[in-house]
């Protein structure tokens, strides 16, 4: 009885072999300094701002290796980092806030290996260095932010449709309308329930007067939330792009959660400011028609407001908003003639004409910028963790209007210069549609991200070399053969991580380790079956078809319960966990393929057509 594979199984082998080597290769080339500029909304990559910046670098004197024009970016590459950071300020300096600077590890992968997709993988931030956030977001402020967009919807429509009521507010998560006579709240209640199907509405009669109380329904509720993350996930994408961090990780987690991971930072105090904070601004006239004194004294105007300014001094506002940050489209900071900090504002189109109309009929009236910013923390009250929320408005700014504009504008009255880059940025980016808490946040340092994987690489090394010397000491012949298999294991791990573009991280680094002591499990089952059967007198050809038919079911057992520990790992870990549940499930199949398939293929090949006497077992 001689031990032969069918041609088919041979190939099939062969083919994986070649894929694993492809795929793995690019992990062994490293990275190079890069520097990455990408276009904002502004801006766009072309011809002249690749002169620009090579000229630059010529003027500096700095040597690149390669300089690549990609569709909305390029990408320049260093031998250093040195010419990596002078690069970096001088186009910096020379680009401006127009474009968006990134500090780069650019893959120094070939590129014939680039035209079989072969990638390297990335590496978390407990390799690499970098911060890492856990956001939650205030889904409570998000439903009471609707409920405050549909008093305004709301006005407006009666308005419209000339129906007159007596007050608009929003209380307790729900729109109050109160009205003189029953006939008029009849036809609001219609024009309502027809205009805007998310509200559940209904009649009330408190204190002699008529009301419509109208709160959102279940499914807006629903809906609100649900945009609420995903607006803040892409407003908070925005923002880190404007930081220029590269490759940066934003994701839900849960159904009010989002991780933010930004490898390379190490100012906490700086990214914590900006991906936090919800500042955005507000344009009202002010009210100059009643005097601010009775205002102070509980005689406030029927539609208009006592606001502060930075300097503790009210002012009399209206209510009425002329546009908001969300109409804001761009925003630079600069100074102005007397060299104070302002920022240039370009809105979008519905914005622009709102301004147009406000602007050409209030010439010589005074127009307030209103700085608003919303924060939620969590404090312990009478020995209870509490979400306290709060809210700052205050006047930043308050000008006559000397003509008529719309698109373009500045904004003025802001502290410092450093206030006047953080605002531009946030109104650049967007508001976010709900406060969020950053619930929990780490730093890992550079130095230490490489003491992780000269750890993790030389536990892999000494718990491989040891596994190696006693396969090879305890099953002579047929152990070289088990750690050819395991060397091939190895190799299939590393390509199937890079072709996923999955991030490696330290728990990910500790699953390799333990598949490279598991995956030898089954050869030493394969390999002491054989030896039993030896002992009772087959021949070795026997014995080897023997030894893995029967070992088989015990392997595929084995090796099932741990896969199947490793998807429960995945389904109910977080990040660290699953990253170890990957290696693992991914290091189990790969050495059921190369323990069993993989070693058989080599011992057939080498001894399967020859009629031998003994085995080197």
């Amino acid at each position: 009885m001689l031990n032969q594979y069918p041609l088919w199984k041979y190939l099939l082998i062969t083919v994986f072999l070649v894929f694993g080597v492809i795929y793995a290769l690019p992990n062994l080339y490293g990275d190079d300094p890069a520097l990455q500029v990408t276009a904002t909304r502004m801006s766009q990559i072309d011809e002249t701002t690749r002169d620009r910046v090579l000229k630059v670098l010529d003027d500096k004197q700095i040597p690149y290796k390669s300089f690549k024009l990609l569709r909305d970016s390029f990408l320049v590459r260093f031998a250093n980092t040195n010419d990596q950071l002078k690069a970096y300020d001088g186009v910096k300096a020379e680009l401006g806030n127009s474009y968006v600077s990134a500090l780069n590890l650019a893959p120094a992968t070939p590129d014939w290996l680039k035209e079989f997709n072969a990638r390297p993988m990335y590496l978390g931030l407990d390799l690499r260095g970098g911060v890492h956030f856990l956001l939650e977001v205030d889904m409570d402020a998000a439903v009471t932010q609707a409920v405050a967009r549909y008093v305004d919807d709301i006005r407006s429509t009666l308005r419209d449709k000339k129906i007159r009521y007596l007050t608009i507010n929003d209380r307790d998560e729900q729109v109050e309308v109160r009205f003189r006579d029953a006939e008029l709240r009849s036809q609001a209640l219609e024009l309502i329930k027809s205009e805007y199907r998310g509200l559940d509405i209904e009649e009330a009669e408190r204190d002699g007067s008529l009301f419509l109380f109208a709160r959102l329904n279940q499914q807006e509720q629903l809906e609100t939330r649900k945009f609420a993350l995903k607006q803040n996930i892409t407003t908070l994408r925005n923002r880190v792009n404007e930081l220029g961090v590269a490759e940066p990780v934003i994701q839900q987690q849960g159904d009010n959660r989002i991780v933010v991971q930004l490898p390379g930072i190490q100012d906490t105090a700086r990214a914590k400011e900006i991906l936090g904070a919800t500042a955005t601004l507000e344009y009202h006239m002010e009210d100059d028609k009643h005097d601010l004194q009775p205002a102070l004294n509980g005689r406030v105007p029927v539609g208009s407001r006592i606001y502060k300014g930075r300097d503790g001094r009210p002012v009399l506002l209206y209510k009425r908003v002329i546009i908001t940050g969300d109409q804001i489209i761009d925003a630079s900071s600069g100074l102005d003639e007397t060299g104070s900090p302002q920022v240039s504002v370009t809105l979008d189109s519905k914005g622009a004409r709102k301004m147009s109309h406000n602007t050409r009929d209030n010439v010589g009236k005074r127009m307030a910028v209103v700085f608003i910013e919303s924060k939620v923390e969590t404090k312990e009250v009478n020995g209870v963790r509490t979400k306290v929320r709060s809210r700052v408005e205050e006047v930043i700014s308050i000008a006559v209007i000397r003509g008529h504009f719309s698109k373009r504008f500045q904004t003025t009255g802001l502290d410092s210069s450093e206030e006047a880059r953080n605002l531009s940025l946030l109104l650049r980016a967007g508001a976010l549609a709900a406060p969020i808490e950053i619930i929990e946040e780490r730093t890992i340092g550079p130095s230490l991200g490489q003491d992780n994987i000269d750890q993790g690489f030389a536990s892999v090394v000494i718990g491989f070399t040891f596994v190696l010397v006693f396969m090879v000491l305890w099953y002579k012949g047929f152990g070289f053969v088990a750690n050819l298999a395991l060397t091939l294991n190895l190799v299939f791990i590393v390509a199937i991580l890079s072709l996923l573009q999955a991030t490696l991280t330290l728990p990910g680094i500790a699953g390799i380790v333990l598949t490279v002591g598991m995956a030898v499990d089954a050869n030493v089952l394969i390999f002491e079956r054989i030896r039993e059967e030896l002992r009772v007198g087959n021949t070795p050809h026997a014995s080897i078809h023997a030894g893995y038919e029967k070992a088989f079911s015990t392997i595929a057992d084995a090796n099932v319960t741990t896969l199947i520990a490793a998807m429960v790992l995945f389904g109910f870990g977080t990040g660290p966990i699953k990253g170890f549940a990957i290696t693992l499930s991914i290091g189990i199949i790969t050495s059921m393929f190369t323990a069993i398939m993989g070693t058989r293929a080599v011992i057939n090949l080498s001894i399967g057509s020859k009629n031998i006497k003994s085995l080197s077992i």
